[in-house]
C-alpha cells in the first residue's frame, strides 16, 4: 500500500511549521480490553484540527466488529456491548478509511502510546509496515508544562489532580460527560490540545519540532 509510504511526504519543511499553521488528527480508540498482544479494537473516534481551530464538520467514528472477546470490565467503561458490534466491519475494513481520514497529519491523542500500539499492530498485520506520521502526546505536553520553570508552571502545582483525561479536561474548564465514546473523547483531548498550543508560544514552544520533541509518546 504505498499510501503509508507517501503518508508524510511534505518534507523536512513541515516539522519547521508554526505550531498553529500545523494540521492534527487528534484521536482516541475503544479496546475490547488492556492486554496489548490480544484484546483489539472495538471503536476509532477522530476530529481534525488546523491548527487551534477544531473542525467539527471533519470527524470520523466507527465501530468495529472485534476479533478479541470483550472483557466485562471495558464494557463497564465505553458501554458498548457485543450485540451491538455484531454487525459492523472488521478492522480490515476501518483501518484503510481511517488511514484516508489521517493522511499525512500529526496524530494527538492522550497517552496515546496505548492507541498506536494496537493500531500499529493491525497495520503491520494488514500491510507489513507501521504507520509513520508524527505522534503527540498530551499528557507529555501537559507534564513538560507542570515541570517548566516560568510563572504558569506554578499554576499546576497542585498534585492532587488526575493524570486521566477528564481530570485534566476540568482542570482547563472543559465540560465532560460520565461515560467513553471514541469521538467524544477525542474532542475533549483536541479541545486540551487546543489550550497548550495557546500556551506553548509563550513558554518557547512555537515550531512542530519543538512540539513534537515536549509531546513525544
Amino acid at each position: 500500500m504505498g499510501l503509508l509510504k507517501e503518508i508524510f511526504s511534505g518534507g523536512r519543511e513541515r516539522f519547521d511549521l508554526a505550531i498553529d499553521e500545523a494540521t492534527y488528527v487528534v484521536m482516541d480508540t475503544e479496546l475490547t480490553g488492556l492486554d496489548l498482544k490480544r484484546d483489539s479494537i472495538i471503536s476509532i473516534g477522530a476530529v481534525r484540527m488546523s491548527g487551534t481551530g477544531i473542525d467539527l464538520g471533519k470527524t470520523f467514528h466507527m465501530l468495529v466488529r472485534p476479533s478479541a472477546e470483550m472483557k466485562p470490565d471495558s464494557i463497564v467503561i465505553h458501554g458498548i456491548t457485543p450485540s451491538e458490534l455484531l454487525q459492523r466491519p472488521s478492522i480490515e475494513k476501518v483501518i484503510p478509511k481511517f488511514l484516508d481520514f489521517c493522511g499525512g497529519d500529526i496524530i494527538v491523542g492522550h497517552f496515546v502510546s496505548l492507541d498506536m500500539h494496537v493500531l500499529n499492530r493491525e497495520i503491520k498485520r494488514i500491510y507489513g509496515y507501521k504507520l509513520d506520521n508524527p505522534v503527540i502526546d498530551t499528557y507529555a505536553i501537559y507534564r513538560w508544562i507542570k515541570e517548566t520553570s516560568g510563572s504558569f508552571s506554578r499554576h499546576f502545582e497542585d498534585s492532587s489532580i488526575g493524570k486521566d483525561l477528564f481530570s485534566i479536561a476540568r482542570e482547563f474548564g472543559i465540560p465532560v460527560r460520565e461515560g467513553h465514546n471514541a469521538l467524544s473523547d477525542a474532542f475533549i483531548t483536541a479541545q486540551i490540545f487546543q489550550r497548550f498550543l495557546r500556551i506553548l508560544p509563550g513558554l518557547g514552544v512555537r515550531r512542530v519540532k519543538e512540539l513534537l520533541r515536549i509531546g513525544r509518546p
